[in-house]
């Protein structure tokens, strides 16, 4: 799916300066708009990989990181969090939550 350089990977904005005032020099460029959504989109598998290898107590965390590439992703799309909750709460109206714990083993 990456036409682009493995080279590197999207990091959050501050990463440039906390490797700064770590004393080094980070190397560094801006995304074009079609490479930073496939690297956002890369960026999200490997959040939910993350917080599927979490153990309980840094879940929520991780769960916080792919929360984090979710709403970068809906703003590169041109939706806002407000329009995604409506979405989310639009599709939960119509089809439902996972708070009933269902499990659908097929039908008869």
């Amino acid at each position: 799916m990456d036409r682009y350089s493995k080279v590197g990977k999207l990091v959050r904005d501050r990463i440039p300066q906390i490797i700064r005032e770590d004393g080094a020099e980070p190397v560094i460029y801006t995304a074009a708009p079609e490479e930073y959504r496939d690297r956002l989109r890369d960026k999200l598998g490997e959040e939910v990989a993350e917080f599927l290898e979490a153990d309980d107590e840094s879940a929520p965390e991780e769960l916080a990181d792919v929360l984090e590439v979710v709403r970068a992703l809906a703003a590169d799309l041109g939706i806002d969090a407000n329009q995604l909750e409506k979405i989310r709460e639009a599709k939960a109206g119509e089809r439902g939550g996972f708070a009933e714990r269902i499990v659908w083993t097929g039908s008869r």
